[in-house]
């Protein structure tokens, strides 16, 4: 299986390195200076237990062709569009993995490709990339789900799932992956709205007289939004995502946070915002997930 990946930042660079020290075969698309710099030493990659570098195949948007068995999409949501456009010279054929946040990217490339061609998938890793040029990964988490959406995607999907069980991290194939999409933005449109609106990571938060009552809130109001839309969310992921959300011993915060702070362009709209439009069109009352998006948005129109 050829796979592209496009671009190689904390999702994209670190999945595609695991898998390519697995020995799959995987192109990076690359904007001209990424691409000149791994081309050079290598891309990268530093985990809290090691520090690895791999040579992998990399290419620019001019000199695609449409070879490729399943392009893999791992940009910043805002970054979305320019994404689509740079594989202009590849979409014409193979499947597409994207693995942002939020949903609307999933609707608008069914739309442009059909959904035949399109795969679901979750990446769960907080990563960045350090002044260097190398993916740091900063937690021991390093996940990725993935599905098939339609009968005439899964086999192509189960070949993916099987290239990821050589590598290592953590993987899972989810037979119900709109659920999973679903179960892991509820949670992080709950840890991103409570952590860039107090700006600070969890533990701090709970250990606050009303915290944990606040985190809680803006989680019980995403898991009506999901509800709402026809994906409830089960116990046992409710459970998961509250140990992490209302834990006074925690250190976790969102990678928003980290951009809000850096003074960076953030995903607000397309993690809250998008949640929000979804309650807001069923009537489900969400104060708490509205003031968190009002917030961001002040923030970022003030750093515009």
């Amino acid at each position: 299986m050829k796979i592209l990946i496009v671009g190689a930042g904390g999702v994209g660079g670190y999945f595609g390195a695991r898998l390519v020290q697995s020995g799959a075969d995987i192109t990076f698309l690359l904007r001209e200076a990424r691409y000149s710099k791994i081309q050079k030493d290598g891309l990268v990659v530093k985990t809290p237990d090691e520090t690895f570098t791999v040579k992998p195949k990399v290419i620019t948007k001019d000199k695609l062709k449409p070879e490729y068995d399943l392009i893999v999409l791992a940009p910043k949501s805002f970054d979305f569009e320019d994404a689509i456009h740079s594989i202009a010279g590849a979409s014409s054929k193979g499947v597409f993995l994207p693995l942002l946040n939020g949903l609307d990217h999933i609707h608008q490339l069914d739309a442009k490709f059909g959904i035949d061609r399109v795969l679901g998938g979750v990446a769960q890793i907080s990563a960045t990339i350090s002044a260097s040029g190398a993916v740091k990964q900063l937690t021991n988490l390093h996940a990725m789900t993935v599905g098939h959406r339609s009968p005439g995607n899964e086999a192509i999907a189960r070949n993916f799932f099987s290239l990821c069980e050589k590598a290592t991290f953590d993987c899972l194939y989810s037979e119900n992956i709109e659920q999973s999409l679903w179960d892991k933005w509820v949670f992080l449109a709950s840890l991103a709205g409570i952590t860039t609106l107090c700006r600070d990571h969890i533990g701090k938060i709970c250990a606050t007289k009303w915290g944990i009552e606040c985190a809680t809130g803006m989680f019980n109001e995403s898991c009506a939004i999901a509800k709402a839309n026809g994906f409830s969310i089960s116990e046992s992921a409710q459970k998961r995502s509250l140990e992490m959300l209302a834990n006074v011993h925690s250190s976790h915060a969102a990678s928003m946070l980290r951009d809000l702070a850096q003074g960076n362009k953030t995903e607000h709209d397309h993690v809250l915002g998008q949640l929000i439009e979804r309650g807001v069109k069923h009537g489900v009352p969400c104060s708490l997930l509205k003031i968190a998006h009002t917030h961001l948005a002040v923030e970022q129109g003030n750093r515009d």
